[in-house]
């Protein structure tokens, strides 16, 4: 949701063309330069500089600018300049730089995707929580479908559409770590395909039938 508000905050044209103008400066710039640039008021260049700023897209800086220095000099100029942040929305969700750091690191240490998949997910898991609410945060859209569990989302999608063999392996090896890493939870991963979920089910636990003993079914009977 951090990021859906991020990327809302670019919804404002004005706030938008700031952006836009300050990441493709080579170097960081003040508010005096874009309101000059942009032919913009000074006091609004400030604002919604300051709003990009705080949803974490800009970062600011703070240098003397001149050959000035020591007392007298003036304070030094509030800069701005793109922030390390990297933001990115998919509806429904998909996490496919997940699935390439995921295949990356597989290769260089030599280890099968789907193995390395599986101690991926038991990391992922070692925050705690909730069976549903482990798979929710990652993407899955779990939902009840009897004593089952079915992932509604797959958020190798594309990836798994184009390799099926591949990433529903790395995906059976992910869930198979989560439910590792949450130790017993009664579920079992098993390869479930079908056509607008994840390749994954999770089987619960069997129900045993009810059935009356001999002696039960004498004393129903008298």
């Amino acid at each position: 949701m951090d990021d859906v508000a991020a990327i809302a905050a670019l919804g404002e044209p004005t706030r938008r063309r700031l952006y836009t103008y300050v990441v493709r400066q080579p170097e960081p710039v003040t508010r005096e330069e874009v309101a000059a640039a942009l032919r913009i008021p000074r006091a609004t260049v400030a604002f919604h500089l300051d709003k990009l700023v705080a949803e974490d897209l800009l970062t600011v800086t703070y240098e003397r600018r001149g050959d000035r220095a020591g007392p007298g000099a003036g304070r030094p100029a509030k800069l701005y300049r793109r922030s390390d942040r990297q933001v990115s929305v998919t509806l429904p969700e998909r996490r496919y730089e997940f699935a390439g750091h995921l295949l990356a690191a597989a290769i260089e240490a030599g280890a099968e995707p789907p193995a390395h998949a599986r101690a991926a997910g038991e990391l992922l898991a070692s925050g705690g929580g909730e069976l549903r609410e482990v798979l929710e945060r990652h993407g899955f859209e779990p939902a009840e479908d009897g004593a089952d569990v079915v992932l509604r989302n797959c958020p190798f999608h594309a990836l798994a559409q184009a390799h099926p063999q591949l990433m529903c392996g790395m995906m059976l090896g992910l869930v198979e770590g989560m439910l590792a890493g949450l130790g017993e939870t009664g579920y079992e991963a098993r390869p479930d395909p079908g056509s607008g979920r994840c390749c994954v089910r999770l089987r619960g636990p069997a129900v045993t039938p009810c059935t009356m003993s001999d002696s039960d079914s004498v004393q129903h009977l008298a």
